[in-house]
């Protein structure tokens, strides 16, 4: 009969970064000894391509993955075309925003099994 071993405490985290990032901050994590999923995701606002990052990570190793989301992980500045209220035909104006970065959601784990 097997024995069961103690599960640790874990936390998941659900990073949204962009796809040009993507890659590079899995490899990073991977590197550091972090289980990595990636999950292909598409922005509600802008409609650009994103990714999900599912990370395993222990609690006390946390903020070291978060930190190397914060180091792969870029805000660029883009533009998008906003139509203009006032004018007599609907034109288009250039405004900036910042995207990118990483948005990262915490879950605790009470359960997870290896099969």
């Amino acid at each position: 009969m097997d024995k069961e071993r103690p599960l640790q405490p874990m936390n998941l985290l659900m990073a949204v970064v962009q796809s040009q990032d993507a890659e590079i901050a899995r490899e990073a994590l991977a590197k550091a000894g972090f289980n990595v999923e990636r999950l292909p995701s598409v922005g509600g606002f802008l409609g650009r391509r994103n990714a999900m990052l599912l990370i395993g990570v222990p609690p006390e190793r946390r903020n070291q993955a978060e930190e190397i989301l914060h180091e792969n992980c870029r805000q660029r500045v883009e533009f998008i075309a906003v139509p203009l209220e006032s004018a007599p035909l609907p034109l288009p104006t250039p405004t900036p925003i910042t995207v990118g970065g990483a948005t990262i959601f915490a879950l605790d784990v009470e359960h997870y099994e290896e099969i």
